[in-house]
């Protein structure tokens, strides 16, 4: 692989510098700017092309949440924008805009009636109109392209006939003096959320002249699994057809084996429910999702091959309108597709699929799965095809998320600048791509950010950050919880690698890391390290501390016992990581995910679970650890945290706990967040620069 240059160049050729500098001296980045930054998503660009609407989140600190609001920028001719405006401000939050079919309004999710119910905005004027009045929160929703009818899903429980015998159920729950809960088989809780006996299901609701929704119809039928996906799935799990005559779902049973499966199917059904859905995909028995139709009733779809493996390659297929034949469109590629849709005039594909450090989007021609390149750099982290090409939430390491419009031979433009005023006086810094022989002289990627303020002859002390998953990337993307800008605003040169087993650069690469978790990626994260320190001599690294959460926790845990140089870091920071593989596997919820990861059940191969297994090096223990932990973290729950916290104290190594009784496997929750940066940055503080903490 050849070397990819500066990301700071790449940035730059795509949409100039991330911020205006302002008068004086431009200010560091700080967990608060990070916080307080408003979060561009979710664009749908309307009928005619030439007006898209969007999501923007603003932080509302007093609230100590995020709310949402609709935005709408006009497009001139040239799809550049001519005007932006503000098309909902209420205290309840209004989320994912859909356009009507005839362009005229927008159907959006909204609290403000006291429940999520789908509404209507004319865009003539007028206040916004609730069009469901259901019983149940709607969860997502999509419209028909006849604008006749909607998909809305719900949580209802499985045996019940209608929304009343589920309201009927709830209330009779609400009303038992008794708390305990009995189950019978896995999930019993998932991500953060117990549950309760419901699963969210897909139904259609057809509207009258007057705009109003009638009764709904149960269309996921028989098939007892959540539509839309749980806990991240949204309406991309679901498609109508062009004539809008039928919905295509994906779905996974909800049986006992549902826990250690990935066996995703997609289901087809008559738009009005009046026949059973019929499965497309019986015959393969891996993960089947993203369902989107072309112009000509053709169906495309992601699929991965291997039962069980939740990050393995995610090629495009296509089953043809005229023939009902389903082929694999992207079989040479190897690049994993992580969101899929059809371009403006639905005659082909578009595609974010990560690539050496970037996620780009790419056009796809359904006749031959030839690729070609829309956006070069940086991450597309949702887009809306326009005429032109698409308009995509862009982000790098250096940018926040704005709105371009992104064209076949053109670059980027940009539509937004949602943080020009907050970014005005505040110094990004600058980041850099650069690549070493790891593990087995593969080519590996890392990457530093250069530290505000900084100036050649000085050294600065290091934060080497571990990402998680293990199975994702750093790349040249924007984060909201784990951000190099924050440490670099705090005076740190910030190192990450993506080690083996990070996605972007091959299948194989991606697949190496399962069943070797503390060998290669151990080794490339010396290398790495020793290879930022050979190149940027600004490196101090006689005071570096190593940082990670999930994966990257459980590499925090590993490194404690196992780096090869026991004083190399002065501190770790260890958030949700694993710290005893036997426990990890008995008590978290996806089990497909670790018995894949570690040869399978741990009763089976009880060898390969333990062969990486942190607590079994405690006694090697001596650096300083910050253990950070979510009570409702069930990915990773909370008593990993305490056990190494346990451990550590128990060894007499200096350490602390941070607890966060209202949080997951994530810090979400603004507060929470900058509590979360201020003990993480005095821990830096204390042990790596020499005035101590803040």
């Amino acid at each position: 692989m050849s070397r990819i240059p500066s990301l700071l160049l790449a940035t730059a050729l795509l949409c100039g510098t991330a911020a205006v500098a302002g008068p004086g001296a431009p200010k560091p980045f700080t967990a608060e700017d990070l916080v307080r930054l408003a979060r561009v998503s979710d664009p749908q660009v309307s009928p005619d092309g030439r007006r898209v609407a969007y999501t923007l989140r603003e932080t509302d600190m007093d609230a100590n949440r995020g709310r949402n609001d609709l935005w709408l920028a006009d497009l001139d001719a040239r799809g550049a924008v001519s005007a932006t405006r503000r098309l909902t401000q209420n205290p309840a939050s209004d989320a994912s805009p859909r356009w009507a079919p005839d362009g005229r309004g927008l159907y959006f999710l909204s609290s403000r009636g006291g429940s999520s119910q789908v509404w209507y905005l004319s865009l003539a004027g007028g206040e916004p109109q609730p069009v469901t009045d259901l019983p149940l929160d709607v969860g997502s929703f999509e419209v028909s392209p006849r604008g006749d009818r909607l998909a809305v899903s719900m949580e209802v429980f499985p045996g019940c006939a209608d929304l009343k015998c589920t309201t009927d159920r709830k209330a009779a729950q609400g009303k038992q003096k008794a708390s305990g809960q009995a189950y019978d088989q896995l999930f019993v809780r998932h991500w953060d959320t117990w549950k309760d006996g419901t699963l969210s299901q897909l139904f259609t609701v057809s509207l009258g002249a007057d705009g109003k929704a009638g009764a709904p119809v149960k269309v996921s039928g028989a098939v007892q699994g959540d539509v839309p996906s749980k806990p991240f799935g949204g309406d991309e799990d679901y498609a109508f057809s062009p004539d809008g005559a039928r919905i295509v779902f994906s779905a996974r049973l909800a049986d006992r084996s549902e826990p250690w499966s990935t066996n995703f199917d997609l289901y087809e059904v008559p738009a009005d429910g009046s026949a059973p859905a019929r499965n497309l995909t019986a015959d393969n028995k891996a993960w089947d999702g993203q369902p989107v139709f072309l112009a000509d009733g053709s169906l495309a779809w992601l699929a991965m091959d291997r039962p069980g493996f939740e990050a393995d390659r995610f090629k495009v297929m296509l089953r043809g309108a005229r023939d009902g034949k389903a082929r694999a469109l992207t079989a040479d590629w190897d690049r994993s597709v992580g969101s899929l849709a059809a371009s403006f005039d639905r005659k082909r594909l578009l595609a974010v699929a990560e690539d050496i450090g970037q996620a780009p989007l790419f056009e796809i021609d359904p006749a031959t799965g030839a690729r070609t390149r829309l956006v070069a750099a940086g991450q597309v982290q949702a887009f809306s095809a326009a005429p032109q090409g698409a308009v995509i939430a862009w982000a790098a390491l250096d940018s926040p998320p704005d709105l371009f419009l992104a064209a076949r031979g053109k670059p980027p433009a940009r539509l937004t600048s949602v943080n020009a005023a907050a970014l005005a006086d505040r110094a990004l810094a600058p980041s850099e791509q650069f690549s070493f022989a790891g593990a087995g002289g593969a080519t590996v990627y890392g990457y530093v950010t250069k530290p505000d303020g900084w100036v050649p002859g000085k050294k600065y002390p290091i934060a080497f950050i571990v990402h998680g998953g293990p199975q994702s990337s750093f790349a040249n993307s924007w984060s909201w919880r784990w951000n190099p800008q924050v440490f670099a605003g705090a005076g740190y040169g910030v190192v990450f690698i993506d080690f083996h087993g990070s996605t972007g650069y091959g299948q194989a690469f991606t697949d190496s890391i399962s069943q070797d978790w503390g060998g290669k990626p151990l080794i490339d994260l010396q290398k790495g390290l020793d290879a930022a320190l050979a190149k940027y001599d600004w490196l101090d690294g006689s005071r570096a501390c190593s940082l990670g959460a999930s994966y990257g926790g459980f590499m925090q845990n590993w490194i404690a016992g196992n780096w090869n140089w026991s004083d190399r870091f002065k501190c770790i920071v260890n958030h949700a990581g694993i710290f005893d593989q036997r426990m990890m596997y008995y008590t978290t919820e996806e089990l497909w995910f670790t018995e894949w990861e570690n040869g399978g059940p741990y009763y089976a191969n009880p060898q390969l679970h333990e062969k990486f297994n942190p607590a079994d090096h405690v006694a090697k223990w001596k650096t300083p650890m910050l253990v950070i932990h979510g009570a409702l973290d069930y990915r990773v729950p909370y008593s990993q945290g305490l056990a190494a916290f346990t451990a550590l104290q128990r060894r007499g190594i200096e350490s602390r706990l941070l607890y966060f009784p209202d949080e997951n496997h994530w810090i979400l929750k603004p507060a929470n967040s900058l509590l979360w940066h201020a003990e993480v940055i005095d821990w830096l503080d204390k042990h790596l620069k020499n005035d101590g903490p803040r």
